[in-house]
């Protein structure tokens, strides 16, 4: 098992492989969710017949604890997330756990385990996954009635091993990352719809990632919301449903608003994008990388530059910004983090 020896050789491992050795667990049975219950990190015993094997139910979210340098620990955004979790367990159907029971288990699991929070640029990678245990393989037109809820902590170093470098995106401008009423689910479903087009463009291209843009609409990557940055706006698509509502955009945004950057939401073009970038920034924004600036594109085989090719200096601002909040440098304006 993928059991973290101690938080040195966690941090210094691939990002998210490896784990705290103890879990919480809940599930849903006979109509009501049963008291959750910390154990030992462990395989869980699953019927073959289960309906997320089947028919994919599941979702899951991801959100970071901090240590500040008075050793305390901080989780950023908890309630933001777990609002997030229970929108994705009504958009599957699922037993909709309650938002703040899972935010008191995620405090408790990590209260109890505040040795394995690293110190910065290190965190703790925290995974409450929900997933459909009913065992019914007729059940292709039903929910599930019956859910495991469990919640995984991993101890992470920064997200870009050997420190943050230019992104190369492929702009896609005819298929879709995934169902346009769907996107906004953060289930794994929606990365899998996307995985072949990214490692197509990856071994074709040389690219990280693919920025979908169906019929010219700008959206997100397989894995990222986009943004576009210069020295006074911050510009990206407006949120629907076809695209996940990223609790770090949102926070980005915020910030930006405090620092003086005029926030604009609306659809985007690829043309709009490609006359922006040439004295403009670009950049991704999620939890695991913060915020990662773009270094060029490739669109219909033509490789275009984004300014100088380099991370942006409103990018590495903005995401400076955001580090310094999680890690208790600059004042929490937003009541964003929760001390346990």
């Amino acid at each position: 098992m993928a059991i973290a020896k101690n938080v040195t050789d966690a941090v210094r491992s691939s990002f998210g492989s490896l784990f705290v050795e103890k879990m919480a667990i809940t599930h849903f049975r006979d109509g009501a969710w049963e008291p959750f219950q910390i154990q030992p990190y462990a395989p869980l015993p699953m019927d073959p017949a289960a309906h997320v094997f089947h028919y994919a139910s599941t979702c899951f979210e991801g959100l970071k604890a901090h240590r500040h340098a008075d050793d305390s620990v901080h989780i950023f955004r908890l309630n933001k997330h777990m609002k997030r979790f229970e929108r994705s367990a009504k958009l599957l159907c699922m037993p909709v756990p309650d938002p703040d029971e899972v935010g008191k288990a995620v405090s408790k699991l990590v209260r109890e385990n505040k040795e394995w929070v690293p110190e910065e640029p290190g965190s703790l990678y925290i995974r409450p996954t929900l997933i459909g245990t009913l065992p019914n393989i007729g059940a292709a037109a039903h929910p599930t009635t019956e859910a495991c809820l469990f919640i995984l902590l991993s101890p992470v170093g920064d997200y870009f091993e050997g420190g943050l470098k230019p992104l190369k995106l492929l702009i896609e401008p005819d298929k879709m990352r995934t169902s346009p009423s769907f996107g906004s689910a953060k289930t794994g479903g929606n990365y899998a719809a996307s995985l072949g087009q990214i490692m197509s463009a990856r071994e074709t291209y040389g690219t990280s990632q693919v920025l979908f843009a169906p019929g010219g609409d700008v959206q997100e990557t397989g894995a990222a919301n986009f943004l576009l940055i210069n020295d006074k706006e911050i510009l990206t698509k407006k949120l629907n449903d076809s695209f996940l509502h990223g609790v770090t955009r949102d926070s980005i945004l915020q910030m930006g608003k405090d620092m003086g950057y005029k926030v604009t939401e609306r659809d985007l073009s690829i043309e709009e994008v490609i006359d922006w970038v040439k004295d403009g920034e670009a950049a991704l924004s999620g939890t695991a990388a913060v915020l990662a600036g773009i270094g060029s594109f490739v669109y219909r085989g033509e490789t275009i530059s984004c300014g100088n090719g380099e991370i942006g200096p409103n990018t590495l601002k903005l995401r400076q910004a955001l580090v310094d909040i999680h890690g208790g440098k600059t004042a929490d304006a937003h009541g964003w983090l929760t001390r346990l």
